[in-house]
């Protein structure tokens, strides 16, 4: 039905790059209070009045839970190479340590079966934000250091139940957001206010990939392991020359403060700096940047949009925050709204030039690790019409958004860039998080009332994309 809206490309990728889409447990799977799961930090923030779109909760979500054999075989029909998605951990720990839930295991199990089985490459991911409520109200969550170690059991525990079959893992997706958006601005789960626990939650975070790299190690049996973590790296670009101060202050609080540790082995001394007012910086143990050092074989890569940013006229230090902001240490930053850009849904900037240069330059500053794009996509305004009988979602719009990324992850590589995958999020419409269910980012609709999927145009460009290799284009209309 969508035949005639997609043309042949020029564009080839190589035989063995890695094409597909991505999801999130807690965004996809509903079946909340079912097969022995716990609660999670984003039950207990959903159902808080007042923190998401309309009340908006994860309790069915997009019915994954039941419906994964109907979603396997839309994955099939879509020719995906590779399917990323995410573990629950109060799914297969209820509590976050301790006793193992055997029914969650084999959700799993079987979801990853049902790729193998269909040649689909699974790709895990241990942490996608949902923590267990249990470690949150024992131990402060991602402020306290036991956490880590909770993380560290649950992999292994993930590792040895999974590890025969699947090759590909991600330690955390976008820790970023697990601490300074959850500690520190509080916009997501567990809804907190403060930059010194912002900042601990970071450290035990990237403790706990370190530990969970090993446990990893200990327990993966797949000949062809492969382990990695996914970082929203921002790409950041100052307005003016003049700006390059803030640009420095928003890389070293967005984006070092995990590539230092996880990748160089160090926190920057600009970031210790740059944070003091906040804290000392003694949660980090003697031999912890050891641990969060461990050796990777990828770096998953998000790309969304680019961060303009410039000094804040007139900004008073006297006034900075110690908490409710996204960036602490860094309130004498604003983000620039470029007005000239077409923009997103979420009104996110559309710049495919910038995951371009950002592949590039991402090579470049780590040389030794093959990048992949885990996460790109976008949000629009679809609307459903009739087509012979059959619902259809010409999402023009999406799809051009994923060809323009798509040719720049191509152009990325001809300039040098080791990049070897390109994964569009998301596979289905899903629970956004705090904006509940209002922005769409599937290729796949999802009607929340009745669970029907429909496969929009953009799912049948990557079904061609997966097929071939070749970047189809929209043909004129």
């Amino acid at each position: 039905m969508y035949r005639d809206s997609i043309a042949g490309g020029h564009l080839t990728f190589p035989p063995d790059f890695i094409l597909g889409a991505a999801t999130a447990a807690y965004q996809i799977e509903g079946g909340a209070n079912e097969g022995g799961r716990g609660r999670s930090i984003w039950d207990t923030f959903s159902h808080t009045p007042g923190k998401t779109a309309q009340g908006a909760t994860g309790d069915i979500a997009a019915d994954h839970y039941h419906q994964v054999e109907t979603d396997l075989d839309l994955m099939d029909s879509l020719n995906l190479g590779a399917y990323r998605f995410s573990i629950s951990w109060p799914r297969v720990m209820p509590t976050g340590e301790g006793e193992l839930n055997p029914a969650g295991l084999a959700f799993y199990s079987q979801l990853v079966d049902g790729l193998l089985t269909r040649g689909i490459t699974p790709i895990v991911t241990l942490n996608h934000w949902d923590l267990p409520q249990a470690l949150e109200d024992r131990y402060g969550g991602w402020r306290g250091r036991e956490t880590a170690f909770a993380f560290e059991k649950y992999a292994e525990v993930v590792g040895a139940a999974l590890g025969d079959r699947v090759a590909m893992w991600s330690t955390h997706n976008e820790p970023w957001n697990n601490s300074f958006a959850g500690y520190g601005s509080g916009a997501f789960a567990p809804g907190l206010k403060n930059h010194a626990d912002a900042l601990k939650a970071a450290h035990h975070l990237n403790l706990s990939h370190g530990l969970a790299v090993a446990a990893l190690r200990r327990t993966v049996k797949h000949p062809d392991a492969q382990i990695s973590v996914v970082l929203n790296i921002f790409r950041i670009e100052a307005e003016t020359a003049e700006d390059a101060e803030a640009a420095r202050r928003f890389d070293a609080v967005a984006n070092r403060v995990f590539t230092g540790p996880m990748l160089r082995g160090e926190y920057p001394a600009d970031l210790l700096d740059d944070t003091r007012t906040f804290t000392d910086w003694s949660f980090v143990h003697p031999g912890d940047v050891e641990l969060c050092h461990q050796p990777i074989d990828l770096l998953g890569v998000n790309y969304y949009e680019v961060m303009h940013v410039r000094l804040r006229p007139h900004f008073d230090p006297a006034t900075e925050a110690t908490g409710g902001t996204a960036f602490p240490g860094s309130e004498r930053i604003e983000i620039v709204r470029r007005p000239e850009l077409a923009r997103t849904a979420m009104d996110w900037g559309i710049e495919p030039q910038g995951l371009e240069d950002h592949l590039v330059t991402l090579s470049k500053e780590f040389p030794d690790l093959p990048i992949m794009v885990m996460e790109n996509g976008a949000a629009f305004a679809d609307v459903v019409s009739d087509f012979n009988g059959q619902r259809v979602v010409l999402d023009r719009d999406r799809t051009q958004f994923l060809i323009d990324h798509a040719t720049a992850t191509h152009r990325a590589r001809e300039r040098g860039a080791n990049v070897i995958g390109y994964l569009v999020w998301s596979l289905l419409d899903n629970f956004e998080w705090a904006e509940g269910y209002g922005p769409r980012f599937g290729i796949i609709r999802v009607d929340y009332n009745t669970q029907e999927r429909t496969p929009k145009l953009s799912a049948h460009w990557l079904s061609e994309l997966c097929a071939t290799k070749v970047i189809p284009v929209l043909a004129d209309q």
